[in-house]
């Protein structure tokens, strides 16, 4: 008799401690009785039935799905490299268990085809330079494809968008030669400021005309005298009659203008 109520108590015994299931925190798991679903564990202390019940535990904590670089053709039809990472988590444990047949692999199938496909939607140019809109692109349709699996999508990254060589040596070259054109609009612009201003200044005074044209002689004499400078040998030709024009009509000027005693300034032969 008393062999028999050892291996009663034992029983007993085992029975209860293999009833008990502690599911730890950022874990959840699922009871399944003679293959169906029965109930989700939570966190803590839960009771099973022994042998009859199976428990399947999963992690609720948010996880990484890091996807390697990806072969992608843009909207004008370039074809880059680019590589991306999601964070993710189980909400509903029951989804994420029996509505797809293997998360892991649906989760990195689904990244790759969306982000080909945002990718396909814009031009080589938005590509390189709208990262976070396609990172926003990317974690709207994600999260919205998922959410019937039970699976939150946190964010999404492009870590990594590659060119080829001879095309970003071609952007390259694209962006000094943009830089160059807007260095010449800024000098042209200056330039056309500046003129303004001396013809302005030029406009305001009584003798205007005469002022400009001897401003013109002097910029002529100065071009020649910096080429006659030069240590290349060179025969410069200049335009004797429009230096002795500009400069006959200011002597001319000079000559008219009265002087402080009310004569002309000119002496008489």
């Amino acid at each position: 008799m008393e062999p028999l109520l050892a291996a009663l108590t034992l029983a007993i015994v085992g029975y209860i401690f293999g009833s008990i299931k502690i599911i730890y925190q950022g874990n959840e798991a699922l009871v399944e009785r003679f293959g169906q679903y029965r109930r989700t564990l939570k966190p803590g202390l839960n009771f099973v039935i022994p042998v009859i019940d199976t428990v399947i535990e999963e992690s609720t904590r948010e996880q990484l799905l890091d996807i390697e670089p990806q072969s992608a053709i843009t909207k004008d039809n370039v074809t880059l490299q680019v590589d991306a990472v999601m964070y993710w988590r189980i909400l509903d444990v029951q989804k994420a268990y029996y509505a797809i047949e293997d998360l892991g692999a649906a989760l990195k199938n689904l990244v790759i085809t969306t982000l080909r496909s945002q990718i396909g939607s814009m031009d080589l140019r938005e590509t390189v330079s709208s990262r976070s809109k396609i990172n926003k692109a990317l974690l709207s349709q994600l999260d919205e494809a998922t959410e019937s699996w039970g699976v939150k999508v946190i964010r999404v990254e492009v870590q990594d968008i590659k060119l080829s060589d001879a095309l970003r040596d071609a952007l390259e070259k694209e962006r000094t030669a943009e830089s160059l054109r807007k260095a010449a609009i800024s000098e042209t612009e200056g330039m056309v400021a500046s003129i303004e201003q001396i013809s302005r200044a030029i406009q305001a005074q009584p003798n205007s005309e005469m002022v400009l044209k001897y401003l013109i002689a002097q910029k002529y004499v100065d071009a020649n005298y910096n080429l006659g400078k030069s240590n290349n040998s060179k025969v410069v030709f200049m335009d004797p009659g429009q230096l002795t024009e500009a400069v006959s009509h200011l002597i001319h000027y000079s000559e008219k203008k009265p002087n402080p005693d009310g004569g002309s300034s000119s002496n008489p032969e």
